[in-house]
């Protein structure tokens, strides 16, 4: 089907794909706009997927802020990618300033799950073995409960595994996957804090 300007623009405002893209996927999808959005937002996740994969390494990009308008809460964090051109893109530095912004909103203590000290996850686990015998679990189903509730637990602490505040719909993962394949370079968030008044007392 015939596919106008028009449509292929409002695509594109929606996802932030390229013309072509976003033509190819409304002719796919016979013009209707939610599915080709879909489509492509599957699609960027699977691109960023394979060059985050490729172990690139990624020793350029920005320092990310977010200032509270009260002045009470602030963060800087460190997003890196591969070259200094795209880190200069406006769509890298509004990537960043979205993570420095969603810090600030969901106090994320850790980047990944694999940075969360072995003995804080030790603590946590047993807590909620206790809790899930004190109500009366066997102890077998007890175990499968304490995985549960630790992935909702990581969910809560990790940034790459809450829900975007300005997308729930996504992860923080799976919006950095989204990104890279944008930018096409593989993109690292490293290093984060998060200041608020009263927290350091």
């Amino acid at each position: 089907m015939a596919v106008s300007a028009k449509e292929v623009k409002a695509l594109r405002d929606l996802t932030g794909a390229g013309p072509l893209d976003c033509k190819n996927a409304l002719e796919q999808h016979d013009g209707d706009l939610e599915a080709a959005a879909a489509f492509l937002r599957e699609k960027a996740l699977k691109d960023g997927i394979k060059l985050q994969g490729k172990g690139r390494s990624a020793n350029e990009g920005v320092i990310g802020n977010y200032l509270h308008f009260d002045n009470r809460l602030a963060v800087i964090v460190e997003v890196n990618c591969e070259t200094d051109f795209v880190a200069a893109t406006d769509r890298f530095k509004a990537f960043a300033k979205d993570i420095a912004m969603h810090i600030a909103n969901m106090s994320p203590k850790y980047v990944k799950r694999e940075d969360v000290p072995g003995d804080i996850v030790e603590a946590e686990s047993r807590i909620q073995l206790e809790r899930a015998l004190e109500e009366g679990k066997p102890e077998h189903i007890a175990e499968k409960i304490v995985a549960g509730r630790l992935n909702k637990w990581y969910e809560e602490i990790v940034l790459m595994e809450q829900a975007f505040i300005k997308d729930d719909d996504k992860t923080i993962s799976q919006y950095l996957q989204e990104t890279v394949a944008e930018v096409g370079e593989t993109i690292h968030i490293g290093r984060f804090q998060r200041f608020a008044i009263g927290d350091g007392n």
